[in-house]
């Protein structure tokens, strides 16, 4: 896919989440199939440029290329001082938040928020887009900001106007938070509007659901967000289905402990052990929810308190599972993740 200057391995497109797609988390997702991973987003506020949490979000040592960075905030100025800061830190493609829904962000008038004031979107939207004439801007949103003021047209019509080479629509409104069902026609909408690349996002969950989002939005490509935490291959079993027609078998049991166990290293490294462990903790819920026995297996694991026990407790929990089945089988397909992403 040719996405804001890049040749993308293909469509596939890991929205960002925040306390998700760390850098161990996006690296991992392009291994297994994706063709681009937006980072988590980071402040616009130069007076936290020096936290520890905004470093590590800013650490992009050895990722695979393209390395896209979302900047989140309300003020023009501040918003392009952020670009430029991360371009001058490895940023190749600047992407805008006006997608998250949390109230923190919201209270502040920054994420999607900002759809309630068109000429602020515009204002900022031309600053960082002046601010880095050398390297893409892409900004995600949603359909709206109630199901009443569903102005995603309008916002995508400014976008394109102000040189934004990309955007991502979540198909709900800000109102609607994470309920009820993403809708795809407002996508599909701005698809017959505008010439950049549009990427739909939302409940998209399986290789079929791939397809259908982009058949019935004619959007350039997908996002997919918390459907793929704990299921990263979810993006080699996409791209075989829309290249085949065909679904892949379940992957072997050895080969997603192997997975899970190379992204646990990789967390213990990025953060070190004492933050690397409870991070890991998170993921490995999400590794084996819906897996025979995870419930009781979770419990246990959560009060592990070092590398050592908790790399045990997964071999035995994967061992056990393996000698049950070759391939990973869902007990309870409901307890899959659903895709939540901003």
């Amino acid at each position: 896919m040719q996405y804001a200057g890049f040749t993308l391995r293909n469509n596939l497109v890991v929205a960002p989440m925040a306390g998700v797609t760390d850098r161990p988390f996006r690296q991992l997702c392009k291994k297994l199939g994706a063709g681009l991973a937006v980072s988590e987003m980071v402040t616009s506020n130069s007076l936290l440029y020096g936290s520890a949490k905004t470093l590590r979000r800013a650490n992009h040592q050895g990722e695979v290329e393209p390395i896209s960075v979302q900047i989140a905030g309300a003020d023009p100025q501040m918003m392009a001082d952020a670009a430029r800061h991360n371009v001058d830190n490895g940023a190749q493609i600047i992407d805008i938040n006006m997608g998250c829904p949390a109230k923190k962000v919201c209270n502040v008038m920054a994420g999607s928020a900002l759809m309630q004031d068109e000429p602020l979107i515009a204002r900022i939207l031309e600053a960082v887009v002046g601010a880095v004439p050398g390297t893409p801007v892409t900004l995600k949103f949603r359909t709206g900001w109630n199901r009443q003021n569903r102005n995603a047209p309008i916002v995508a019509r400014i976008a394109e106007a102000s040189g934004i080479r990309a955007i991502a629509i979540h198909g709900r409104t800000r109102a609607d938070q994470y309920m009820g069902d993403a809708e795809y026609d407002t996508i599909a909408h701005v698809k017959s509007l505008v010439g950049i690349p549009v990427i739909a996002n939302g409940d998209i969950t399986t290789p079929q659901k791939a397809k259908h989002v982009l058949d019935y939005t004619g959007a350039d490509g997908i996002m997919i967000g918390r459907a793929a935490q704990g299921r990263p291959w979810i993006f080699r079993e996409i791209e075989h289905y829309l290249a085949t027609g065909e679904l892949l078998p379940a992957p072997l049991v050895s080969e997603i402990l192997q997975v899970c166990r190379e992204h646990l290293h990789d967390l213990y490294e990025f953060y070190g052990e004492d933050t690397g462990v409870k991070v890991a903790r998170k993921h490995i819920s999400w590794y084996t929810k819906g897996l025979v026995g995870s419930a009781a297996f979770r419990r246990t694991m959560n009060q592990l308190p070092d590398v050592a026990t908790q790399l045990a407790a997964v071999d035995e929990f994967f061992g056990t599972l393996a000698e049950q089945d070759a391939r990973l089988s869902y007990e309870d397909e409901a307890e899959l993740p659903q895709e939540l992403a901003a």
